[in-house]
Order: structure tokens, then sequence, then C-alpha cells
């Protein structure tokens, strides 16, 4: 195992889930007096783990067809244009 990579994606993936609608969504779930906190938990992280999944199978199957360096720009240039019609709105 790469600890390195591993440290890397799991830190990335942890701040940018923090106070994101998925969990809202959950502490939503959870904050109910009559859910069970263990049902909500493990139908949250079973979710969260498919869509991880379907993200590396993605990715994947896109990296056989475009390259590294065009896949960082395509991610680059839509952060900005996510950012430009975020300012935008405002």
């Amino acid at each position: 195992m790469n600890w390195t990579l591993f440290a890397t994606v799991f830190g990335t993936v942890f701040v940018a889930e923090l106070g994101d609608k998925t969990q809202l969504a959950t502490l939503l779930y959870a904050s109910g007096a009559e859910a069970p906190k263990w049902t909500v938990f493990l139908a949250s992280a079973s979710a969260l783990v498919l869509t991880s999944a379907l993200g590396v199978l993605a990715g994947s199957l896109v990296s056989e067809y475009v390259s590294e360096r065009m896949l960082k720009w395509i991610a680059g240039l839509g952060f900005i244009a996510i950012g430009v019609f975020t300012l935008a709105r405002s």
C-alpha cells in the first residue's frame, strides 16, 4: 500500500466532505430521536463507499482514453467555471 497516496486521498476527501450537503443530510437523519444512529452511520458510510467506488471505476475507464494532463486541465477548468458561476450569482 502506498501510504503517502492514502494520506493524500484521505485528507483531500475528508476536507472536501466536511460541511457539504451529504454531511448535513446525515446530520439531519441522525438528529431524529427515533433514528437508530448505527443505521444512519452504516447507510451513510455505505453510500460514500459506493460513490467512491464509482469514482475510481470512472477514473480508470476515462484514463484509458484521456491523458492525465488533460484530465487535470479539465478538472481545473471545471472548478474555475463553478467558482465563476457561484460569484456571478451572488
